[in-house]
């Protein structure tokens, strides 16, 4: 990867031939052996990291003014901060491979004349200038080091660079599902929307099941393009033909799970139950909780009366702790009435889009990705007044 970057992208390779030592983790160019001074005068090392932005696989640019630092505040000759750097103190998080790049803080210096800069090799020298200037009047020290450091960190989970979590500087946060094999159970309307919103997450695995046929009204709760060859097919065929370029780690498999296919969900650190049969339900519950497999459920009910239709989606959290005891509660149904039979099923793809939000947002929040006030095993959206209403371990609503 280091050197199709530097082959692929000119204002890299000057850089590279220049002598400064570049090198990159995940989607960030790190330039080390930055000299400077501290408020002491004494020359200290310190590194520039900066944003990559991927235009496409190959090729990088770089879309603001900004650049983090791995030292301490760099000072002039008289011992004076260097005036004009703003930012701040900050933190990045990087791999275990720069584990000796320490960000310390974030700096701003806008060019002038142009406003911005054209590229990588002017946006370096610009900041080496300032912040190594005084270092090298007093020291000799030379930023241009030749320095190979040609270890990069690649994106083992997308086939894409993952430039959004870069760009937000939530690198730590997304670093909190890597270890994650998740499990879709079903590949309805709710289903569909759930695998694409996990796909797009950074779990290390995703297996997802179904085992019906992609039907016409299938299409009209889906994400994604249609194709037209994708009718009568597999749900698990046209949903990894949908995302298999996307990442690794996937599988969809064509199967029914119940309680006798513990060896599918072997490894399994989470699930999300999306089925609308009572029966079915019940025996995967079975399954989970057997093998301590934290999971929720998702559910709806919707039904048209007075001519509009009202209804509520439901998130379920079933915990290692208190997966039975909470499966006492009722709050899914795992059985089949008479009624049912001649009940008319409505899903619709924002309701459907809704119950899969609900409940990735829930199982983020589980990992600390988002905040979390109260521990909610219960959430429920009624349409009419769009109200959420949570039930807690803590019985506070």
């Amino acid at each position: 990867m280091y050197t199709i970057l530097v082959n692929h992208n000119d204002d890299i390779r000057r850089l590279v031939e220049k002598g400064y030592a570049v090198a990159f983790d995940s989607n960030y160019m790190i330039v080390r052996d930055i000299p400077y001074l501290d408020a002491e005068r004494k020359l200290q090392i310190g590194a520039i990291v900066t944003k990559l932005v991927f235009t496409d696989e190959n090729r990088v640019i770089q879309d603001d003014h900004q650049i983090f630092f791995a030292g301490s505040v760099p000072h002039n000759l008289d011992g004076t901060p260097i005036p004009n750097l703003g930012g701040g103190a900050t933190q990045l998080s990087l791999s275990e491979v720069s584990k000796d790049v320490v960000v310390q803080r974030s700096f701003s210096n806008k060019p002038r004349i142009a406003g911005k800069f054209q590229d990588f090799y002017e946006k370096i020298e610009s900041y080496v200038a300032i912040i190594s200037g005084p270092a090298m009047d007093l020291y000799q020290a030379n930023p241009l080091t030749f320095r190979a450091v040609d270890e990069i960190v690649t994106d083992q989970i997308f086939k894409f660079h993952d430039t959004m979590t870069s760009r937000a500087e939530i690198t730590d946060l997304s670093a909190k599902f890597n270890n994650d094999v998740v499990a879709v159970i079903g590949l309805g309307g709710t289903g569909g929307y759930l695998l694409d919103f996990l796909v797009k997450t950074p779990v290390r695995e995703i297996r997802a099941f179904d085992l019906d046929p992609f039907y016409v009204h299938n299409a009209f709760r889906s994400p994604g393009r249609l194709e037209a060859s994708e009718f009568n097919k597999p749900k698990a065929e046209v949903y990894h033909a949908r995302y298999e370029n996307f990442r690794n780690g996937l599988s969809i498999i064509p199967k029914y799970l119940d309680a006798s296919c513990s060896d599918d969900l072997d490894g399994a650190t989470f699930a999300f139950v999306c089925v609308d049969k009572g029966p079915s339900r019940a025996g995967i519950f079975d399954l989970l909780i057997s093998k301590k497999i934290p999971f929720i459920d998702v559910g709806m009910g919707l039904a048209r009366k007075n001519g509009s239709i009202n209804g509520i989606l439901r998130t379920t959290y079933y915990s290692t702790d208190n997966g039975q005891s909470l499966r006492d509660k009722r709050l899914a149904p795992e059985h089949q009435t008479t009624d049912d039979i001649y009940k008319t099923s409505i899903q619709i793809s924002e309701l459907n889009a809704m119950n899969a939000c609900l409940a990735v947002i829930r199982f983020k929040q589980l990992r600390g990705f988002y905040s979390e006030e109260l521990p909610f095993y219960n959430l429920a959206f009624e349409i009419c007044d769009l109200k959420i209403v949570g039930e807690s371990n803590t019985n506070e609503n």
